[in-house]
């Protein structure tokens, strides 16, 4: 009875041991994908934005960025890593579900304007109604599908592209592709997408500062296969002694209530400024693709200290004619915070530009700033 016993748990041991072995496993398994050229990749990738699908992913990003009040969910996205259950029916009603040691938090898109989140520490479902015209990056932006997709969108016609070397992911023949982009200022040096070859679904993405051959984000899935949409998974429940609350988009809107209305210039830095919306004509967009800044102009007392802290929390000094200047620079993104002596307000630069091209924007801002 006893070597019974003992055969059936060696049995199970085995058992065990096999199926945590089995993303090894995969791995090693051979890849084949079919003969492609760079640009019919690269078209269907563009292609799968409508398939729907459902998996697990991870991000892993390495921003380096210092802790900011009112900003930790961004900042935990951009630095760590990101656990995340996706399900996709379309690019406008989909579910992603962030996991933690702390528990979960569940954004649910159900038609581009309105959307729930579901925090599981709080106890907490909200809904968010209306469009988000501007918004920070959320987790969503960052399962490889989305963020292949906005990569090659903004990656612009001059960007180079080329096949690379096949790997295998989620259990999956990935076919490769290389993007790298045109401008030489670009913090970007190459952004590398494994995608499956027959539908285009992209299925890990890894973005290269220039000169580093560690990827400063990656995002992969870990499984993923085609998925029948089904209402009852993206609709939320609230769960019986929840708490719900209704709010409505974030937008910039509101946060522009501490920017000042200056007339930017045309161009900076040699890059011209990009049309803006109506209403947003303090936000600066200057350059295209991967290789853009933003410049925003906060008066009064909410800029005046933001040069000294910036110093005081690891920043660079600047010299710049007529003012005061810091920079702050971490993996693809770069800021310059100027301040004109004798001037009303403080401008914020920042983007995935080079330090230099920043810092001459700043120049010229605090030079030839109307007083």
């Amino acid at each position: 009875m006893k070597i019974q016993i003992a055969r059936r748990w060696a049995a199970v041991a085995v058992g065990v041991t096999l199926l945590c072995g089995l993303p090894v496993i995969a791995s090693a398994l051979p890849v084949s994908v079919p003969s492609l050229t760079a640009s019919q990749l690269r078209g269907r990738i563009l292609a799968s934005a409508d398939e729907s699908y459902a998996g697990y992913a991870e991000s892993n990003a390495t921003f380096g960025l210092p802790p900011v009040a009112g900003l930790s969910h961004l900042i935990s996205l951009l630095d760590g890593v990101t656990k995340m259950r996706v399900w996709q029916a379309t690019p406008t009603r989909w579910r992603v579900d962030v996991l933690s040691d702390a528990g979960e938090r569940d954004t649910y898109e159900l038609s581009g304007c309105r959307s729930y989140i579901w925090d599981s520490g709080d106890e907490l479902l909200t809904e968010v109604r209306g469009r988000q015209t501007f918004r920070l990056p959320r987790p969503a932006d960052l399962v490889p599908p989305a963020l292949a997709q906005r990569l090659l969108a903004e990656a612009g016609r001059q960007a180079r592209f080329r096949m690379i070397a096949p790997v295998r992911v989620a259990g999956q023949s990935a076919a490769g592709l290389r993007m790298t982009p045109a401008d030489p200022e670009s913090t970007v040096g190459e952004v590398d997408i494994w995608a499956d070859p027959s539908s285009g679904l992209p299925l890990m993405v890894e973005i290269f500062t220039r000169g580093s051959g560690r990827p400063a984000l990656k995002s992969q899935f870990f499984q993923v296969s085609p998925w029948r949409p089904d209402p009852r998974v993206l609709t939320p429940v609230r769960a019986p002694g929840t708490g719900f609350t209704v709010t409505s988009a974030g937008s910039l809107a509101g946060a522009l209530s501490n920017l000042g209305l200056v007339a930017l210039p045309a161009e900076l830095a040699g890059r011209g400024r990009q049309p803006v919306r109506p209403g947003f004509e303090e936000v600066g967009v200057y350059g295209g693709g991967l290789a853009t800044f933003v410049v925003l102009v906060v008066r009064g007392s909410a800029g005046r200290n933001l040069v000294a802290d910036t110093l005081s929390a690891g920043g660079a000094a600047l010299d710049l004619p007529g003012g005061a200047g810091a920079l702050i620079s971490a993996p693809l993104i770069n800021a310059v915070i100027a301040r004109p002596s004798g001037f009303f307000a403080t401008f914020l630069l920042a983007g995935t530009v080079s330090a230099p091209v920043l810092e001459q924007a700043a120049a010229t801002l605090t030079e030839q700033v109307p007083l």
